[in-house]
């Protein structure tokens, strides 16, 4: 512990604590398919000095080459055992939270990516100590445990228990970011002294932008829809969207559906599709890298559907608008702040979503509409604008831990620094 006292002054060390999961091969590297590239990471960077990843991790022999490298210069990461789902995690929460608190060192700026089961074995420590640490919240898990979005005995406990603790987080927080403008914040209010703003992860260079909106064929007679999202829980209704489709060829209409994404509820999806007579209709890509080979199926979908039970502010339906696609949603989370009312239907709502589908495809003029208000609405969105207000948040912080550790660091070994470090490694 003695050279956590010495830290040296010029440096600059934030720790980011999130649920993602990764993979590690052999050689020490780490790696993600879709989310969190080692570019996602170097927008830190323009304020800290070093990042640490604080995130479980699965040991791998190799991966394909479509994968992406997470960690790198200045970039790398301290892993937690890995785990799935709760009866995992209780199996290992002993080996989790110590592995957690081992991981901060007293002078690192702190950032929780919530909601987060890791980042709770951190966050009554810094309390006790009144140090400081910032949020992102991302999403809500008062939706996340909604009917119909997840299937386990303990849903209506969860569901109680961590909007309760999301809310005492947020409000701890010296710095709080939001993925939504105004969705997340009304349920998860940052304390009254809090620096609070708000931005969303996804990440639109120029080349997601196309430059026009699109003209739909006025006598077109075969459409293609198009979701995106994972399958390990069913937070983005894609059975609920399997359901309308067939309802909507039940009733006439030709077209079929693109799924991008994978998860354990891949197969039970197929097999459903299967049942309502749509295995010609229904086609599982899996998982795509992130970036042009997503932007290539969007280009050739006429409309995106996202029917979620639960979203912080969604991402994939963000990229879809840059591509000016028209795009249907739920009321739930940020959605009503990327759509007009009448794009939306509530969560769970087959024959409502099923209605809307029907709507939208037999209205050209109305999609030339939504695909233009889509694409302005999009432009909100440009990295320029997203930047501003991150990189504003970072710099709070690493203003409020750097006085944290004058105010306790002195020119002898610092008391209570000492004492938060001895329970860190209890």
């Amino acid at each position: 512990m003695e050279g956590i006292l010495h830290k040296q002054q010029h440096q600059s060390n934030l720790i980011v604590v999130l649920e993602h999961r990764f993979r590690q091969t052999p050689d020490g590297k780490l790696w993600t398919l879709t989310m969190f590239p080692y570019e996602f990471w170097q927008r830190y960077l323009e304020v800290f000095d070093r990042v640490r990843i604080v995130a479980r991790v699965c040991d791998i022999q190799s991966v394909p080459p479509n994968w992406k490298r997470v960690d790198g210069e200045k970039v790398s990461f301290v892993p937690i055992p890995y785990y799935v789902g709760v009866q995992q995690y209780l199996l290992r929460m002993g080996e989790v939270k110590q592995a957690v608190r081992n991981a901060f060192t007293p002078g690192d700026a702190v950032i929780m990516r919530v909601p987060s089961q890791v980042a709770t074995h951190l966050q009554p420590v810094l309390k006790q100590y009144k140090y400081p640490y910032g949020v992102e919240v991302v999403a809500d898990p008062y939706d996340v445990f909604a009917p119909g979005s997840v299937k386990h005995p303990l849903r209506p406990l969860l569901r109680w228990l961590f909007p309760r603790r999301l809310r005492q987080v947020c409000a701890e927080a010296c710095v709080a970011a939001y993925v939504t403008e105004n969705a997340l914040q009304s349920r998860y209010p940052a304390g009254s002294q809090t620096f609070s703003t708000f931005y969303s992860d996804v990440e639109l260079p120029d080349s997601a932008f196309v430059s026009l909106p699109r003209i739909p064929e006025p006598d077109k007679d075969f459409f293609r829809l198009i979701s995106v999202g994972t399958m390990d829980q069913l937070y983005k209704a894609p059975d609920v969207l399997i359901e309308a489709v067939a309802k909507c060829v039940r009733e006439g209409l030709n077209l079929e559906l693109v799924f991008v994404g994978d998860g354990k509820y891949r197969e039970e999806l197929t097999a459903k599709a299967a049942d309502l007579g749509l295995q010609a209709r229904v086609s599982f890509l899996g998982w795509l890298p992130a970036g042009e080979a997503v932007r290539r199926e969007l280009d050739k979908a006429d409309v995106f559907v996202l029917p979620s039970h639960q979203e912080g502010l969604p991402r994939a339906m963000i990229e879809a608008m840059a591509r000016a696609l028209p795009c249907i949603g739920s009321t739930v989370g940020g959605f009503p702040e990327l759509l007009p009312p009448e794009d939306m239907v509530s969560p769970g709502d087959v024959p409502g979503l099923a209605r809307k589908i029907q709507q939208v495809l037999t209205d050209s003029q109305g999609m030339a509409r939504m695909s233009a208000r889509n694409l302005q609405k999009s432009r909100n969105y440009r990295e320029e604008i997203l930047r501003l207000r991150r990189v504003s948040l970072y710099q709070k912080l690493k203003e409020k831990t750097e006085q944290w550790w004058e105010m306790y660091r002195g020119t002898d070994e610092p008391k209570n620094t000492e004492i938060m470090s001895t329970y860190l490694v209890r």
